[in-house]
């Protein structure tokens, strides 16, 4: 009977599809059914994959389908720092509130074309102050300096770091340092208040750190950082957003808090004003846009319906809501710690307007650049690091159609780039592949990210990108 129903089988002529119908008639039972199902599928899968190798298969115009990239492959285009990290020298510029400066060697390398003997650094502006890392490191890599001036909006990191810098320079007579509770995109009106010939001269290097420093991130002290440090095993598995605790800004992901998260205390909008009295629709974009939060229109609906519960007045508050609205199968990178993170990362930026201030600042400081002075810019979301690379680019080609076609200065322009490349004899090794324009070079036509060593170590650097532009 079973040798029956195989050859009648056998005998249909029908479309796969209809295999499961006739088998389930005729064989019944539930193993025999699905013995068969499988086979059928497997049947269909089989001529698929003979239809795809056919096209594939083609030499004469073929259609071949480009497999998406791996991580791995995503990895290899990655331009990583090949300068050693020196964790005994990080530890050594990082302050009591456990700040390690990211990428120091790396600045401290594209700064180091400037010598006490040929072209000395004789100037030098840090927008984002923080804790002082990398300009302490800068002040005593370069005792040839003459005019220091650092910048910073928050008033514990001006009081810190400038007693900090202050000291560094009483070692030197001839530096002068200068240090101002402003925020970067004032850059123009602090050089001329420090000298008004400085904005004709021009400075010779100009560094921005985009990261939350330790002043917004409270941190558990030196110590604790020293152990991650040693311990590298540990450093793998806690994530960057668990060093952001500071409860009584507002920065705090974990620890409840006011919703503040103004980097300006003297500033009036909060994150609070936006959650309960911005319009729907802008909360969302900002999520959205700011965030990348693919979630966002969930969370901006349950943000609505918390105002008519009262609103939402605390960090614990936004945290809950996004904790109850993020599903809670979504594990690892895709957890409601990691969404809470990119709405914190969000609202942070709408509160401090730091797109627009990032992109208008850098458009002010290449301004402040001297001939042959460079920018360097560390970013930490690709939001930033997209303003940044092109700002850079529009800076080089501002100037192009008024300047195109006159071989003098394309010819200068061949000159700068021979000089970058050669300098002193020697070839900056960092720089790996640049773009000429008019009035400037772009020295990293892909961003600099931190060495394996130095993200394994330090887990703060892991997403930093370091782009640098040099003005001819």
């Amino acid at each position: 009977m079973a040798a029956f129903k195989l050859s009648l089988l056998a005998s249909l002529s029908s479309p796969p599809k209809f295999h499961f119908h006739w088998t389930g008639i005729l064989c019944g039972g539930r193993t025999h059914s699905s013995f068969f199902l499988r086979n059928a599928s497997t049947i269909t899968k089989n001529n698929n994959k003979k239809k795809k190798k056919k096209k594939k298969g083609n030499d004469n115009g073929g259609i071949v389908t480009a497999k998406p990239e791996s991580l791995a492959e995503k990895m290899k285009k990655r331009t990583r720092s090949d300068i050693e990290f020196d964790k005994e020298q990080a530890m050594g510029y990082g302050d009591t509130a456990s700040h390690v400066p990211v990428m120091l060697c790396e600045v401290l390398e594209l700064f180091s074309c400037f010598s006490s003997s040929s072209s000395p650094l004789r100037s030098f502006v840090d927008c984002t102050l923080g804790a002082a890392g990398h300009s302490s490191a800068i002040i005593r890599a370069h005792p040839e300096l003459e005019l220091y001036v650092g910048m910073d909006v928050d008033p514990i990191a001006h009081e810190r770091a400038g007693a900090r810098i202050h000291s560094l320079c009483g070692d030197s007579s001839h530096l002068k340092a200068h240090i101002f509770m402003r925020n970067f995109k004032n850059i123009k009106s602090v050089l001329r208040e420090v000298d008004e010939e400085l904005l004709s001269s021009g400075v010779d290097g100009i560094l921005m750190d985009l990261g939350m420093s330790s002043m917004q991130d409270a941190g558990e002290g030196r110590e604790f950082i020293r152990n991650l440090l040693e311990n590298s095993h540990i450093v793998a598995s806690i994530r960057m957003e668990m060093f952001v605790n500071n409860a009584e800004r507002g920065f705090s992901v974990l620890a409840n808090g006011p919703l503040d998260m103004r980097m300006d205390p003297q500033a009036t909008l909060t994150a609070e004003d936006i959650l309960n009295s911005w319009p729907d629709t802008e909360v969302g974009r900002i999520l959205r846009e700011y965030g990348e939060e693919s979630n966002w229109r969930s969370l901006q609906n349950k943000i609505v319906k918390a105002r008519l519960l009262g609103g939402l007045h605390s960090t614990g508050e936004l945290a809950d809501l996004i904790r109850n609205t993020t599903c809670r199968t979504r594990g690892g990178r895709q957890g409601w710690i990691k969404t809470a993170t990119r709405v914190f990362q969000a609202l942070r930026i709408a509160v401090n307007d730091e797109l627009k201030t990032l992109e208008d600042s850098l458009y002010a400081c290449f301004d402040c650049l001297a001939s042959g002075g460079r920018l360097a810019v560390i970013s930490f979301h690709s939001l930033e690091d997209r303003i940044v690379k092109q700002t850079f680019l529009n800076i080089i080609d501002s100037n192009s159609e008024d300047e195109k076609g006159e071989e003098g200065e394309e010819e200068q322009c061949r000159k700068d780039v021979r000089n970058i490349r050669v300098g002193n004899g020697e070839r900056e090794a960092w720089i790996k592949q640049m773009i000429q324009g008019w009035n400037g070079t772009i020295l990293t036509k892909r961003p600099i990210t931190p060495s394996e060593e130095e993200e394994r170590l330090n887990c703060r650097s892991r997403s930093a990108k370091l782009r640098v532009i040099q003005k001819s």
